[in-house]
């Protein structure tokens, strides 16, 4: 009966043990493809609102919340951005941020857009927008109080995200 139970026990730790990691030929670690699974959604975007909080905090600035506005004006541009097989500010039908933000009803102020096109997960994604000045200061922006994020996968592993930063109406960010 021991015997038995040890093995049990030896095969369900034997089960529970992470795959070794692939190297290529330079000894670096391949890379693996990030998934993002229909269930990830709130997971995903709540990681992003709490991590640029706390960027936020860190510099001074107050918190944002997350716009279900802003997160359709994302949601829409990331899509088309995968249709477009390109980055960039302008939708397929000629429209740029300010536009998108209008059409899903965002009664604030548009901030700023920022977007990529990677294989990487949303917080390396944010990484890579906090070393660059002109995204950096989008997310930091003491004016913003509203937060919109989404993204499109490919087949390919390919993310398109988009992240919408705006001012609410009136002004005054919740925080002032």
């Amino acid at each position: 009966m021991l015997r038995t139970c040890l093995m049990l026990m030896i095969l369900a730790l034997t089960a529970c043990s992470t795959p070794e990691p692939r190297f290529g030929p330079d000894g670096q670690p391949l890379a693996t493809v990030y998934r993002i699974n229909s269930g990830d959604e709130a997971e995903i975007q709540f990681r992003m609102l709490d991590s640029v909080n706390a960027l936020r905090q860190a510099s001074g600035a107050g918190p944002v919340k997350l716009s279900s506005e802003l997160t359709a004006a994302a949601r829409t541009h990331s899509r088309d951005m995968s249709v477009q097989n390109r980055p960039w500010h302008f939708g397929s039908d000629g429209s740029n941020p300010l536009d998108r933000v209008s059409r899903v009803g965002y009664t604030g102020r548009l901030i700023g857009e920022n977007i990529s096109e990677t294989f990487e997960t949303e917080l390396e994604t944010l990484s890579a927008w906090m070393e660059a000045p002109e995204t950096r200061e989008v997310i930091l922006d003491p004016r913003a109080g509203d937060l919109g994020f989404s993204w499109h996968q490919e087949e390919s592993g390919k993310i398109w995200w988009t992240l919408v930063i705006g001012a609410p109406a009136g002004g005054a960010s919740p925080n002032t």
